[in-house]
């Protein structure tokens, strides 16, 4: 947390709180983006089979898969998400994803209003960086960008939905991309069916 007198950070909360009691809108529509690392992990021996009655007897010693990256999107109040797994977490990663949400995800919207942190990666650069200049600028122009305030991540609705993700999703080890993004996958189809919001 910032100290009590820290205007910077007051100021970007403001923003961010202002953004979030605007009325829905489809041509404007307000979305809040956050990522994860997450690591991959196996067992390091096989669990012992299961008895009618007794939970699953696994060993503590695991093995490391690697590390990916969960992108995670959430339109609080058109109850969209969107979930992507990715093998790494680079400047070209996020600049995909901005251009999947932007091209795919919201191809009628007017201009998307998006709520993310501050992380080196998430800046428009990165869009000029994986594309020419002018489908960078193309992207660019269809955002309002808006940053939550240093130390302030708990300002990111994305970041309040990614937390109920891990909670509902991600208690596990999960040992490969794949089984990951088809976790996710059946976690988003779940959460978009009962239109979970999050009313600020």
């Amino acid at each position: 947390m910032p100290q009590k007198d820290d205007a910077e950070f007051i100021a970007c909360m403001e923003d961010v709180l202002d953004v979030y009691e605007l009325a829905y809108n489809p041509e404007r529509p307000v979305v809040c983006m956050d990522e994860k690392p997450y690591q991959l992990l196996g067992d390091g021996r096989k669990p012992l089979p299961m008895r009618p009655g007794d939970n699953q007897k696994t060993d503590s010693e695991y093995v490391r898969n690697g590390i990916c990256s969960i992108f995670a999107f959430i339109e609080p109040l058109g109850v969209t998400h969107y979930v992507s797994v990715r093998e790494h977490r680079t400047a070209f990663d996020w600049a995909e994803e901005i251009k999947y949400l932007v091209d795919v995800m919201y191809p009628d919207a007017e201009k998307i209003i998006l709520v993310m942190d501050n992380l080196n990666t998430h800046k428009p650069a990165s869009l000029y960086k994986r594309y020419p200049a002018d489908e960078a600028r193309r992207i660019i122009k269809r955002l309002e960008i808006l940053y939550t305030p240093k130390h302030g991540n708990w300002l990111d609705i994305a970041e309040i939905e990614r937390n109920v993700m891990t909670r509902q999703c991600l208690s596990r080890t999960i040992e490969n991309i794949a089984s990951l993004r088809e976790e996710l996958a059946a976690w988003e189809v779940e959460r978009n069916k009962v239109a979970a919001k999050v009313n600020w």
